[in-house]
């Protein structure tokens, strides 16, 4: 199955919470969730399905998913790899994601949204310590330093943007220089630090089926 490429906020509606898929819209009036948009489907109407454990579960991988832009089988690889790691597994995935390259420009302000940052990243407009990175899953470490490349075709996409992700605040592990257009990751983001936007456990519980 190819890469997603119909209407963002239908999977927005489908799970009833913002995934953050559009960017600045996402924060406007005209949010399709803030509008109390109907659950999309030939039915129609703001009621939704009971669901039972499996489909909680389900439901809940699929907002994860959907969330970080990413096809089954990459987030099933991601899975696997926190599951033999050391460590609680949920958690790790997490910290997994949000180390994503892709990501992190999206967190630092780079870009209005994760699939304008992978696109930004794959155009090769990003240097990871000064050397060119256009790997939308690359893993980012701690001292790194990743930054938006010096031509202005690079920062003029980046400029309006960064000052929107300064008022909303910047994660506490990334220290943004945002005149210089860069950040730092200081270190791995512990659960507190990532938004808890899902039940990670109920994830888990269904990959262990």
């Amino acid at each position: 199955m190819g890469r997603y490429t119909g209407p963002a906020c239908k999977k927005c509606r489908r799970v009833g919470m913002k995934l953050f898929l559009k960017g600045d819209r996402c924060y406007m009036a005209k949010c399709a969730v803030e509008q109390g948009r109907s659950v999309p489907g030939p039915h129609g109407g703001n009621r939704r399905p009971r669901l039972k454990d499996y489909g909680i579960q389900l439901q809940e991988k699929q907002r994860l998913r959907n969330m970080y832009g990413m096809r089954e089988g990459q987030f099933r690889l991601f899975f696997h790899r926190a599951l033999r790691a050391r460590g609680v597994t949920g958690e790790l995935l997490l910290q997994a994601l949000e180390m994503r390259l892709d990501n992190i420009v999206y967190r630092m302000g780079l870009a209005p949204s994760r699939r304008a940052a992978r696109q930004f990243v794959r155009h090769g407009h990003i240097r990871v310590n000064n050397i060119k990175v256009n790997i939308p899953s690359y893993k980012v470490k701690p001292g790194e330093v990743i930054q938006a490349r010096d031509v202005k075709r690079s920062r003029d996409f980046s400029k309006a943007h960064l000052d929107a992700a300064e008022s909303r605040g910047w994660p506490a592990w990334l220290n943004v220089d945002k005149n210089e257009f860069k950040a730092e990751v200081t270190h791995i983001p512990t659960r507190e630090e990532i938004a808890p936007v899902v039940n990670e456990q109920l994830i888990v519980e269904l990959y262990s089926k």
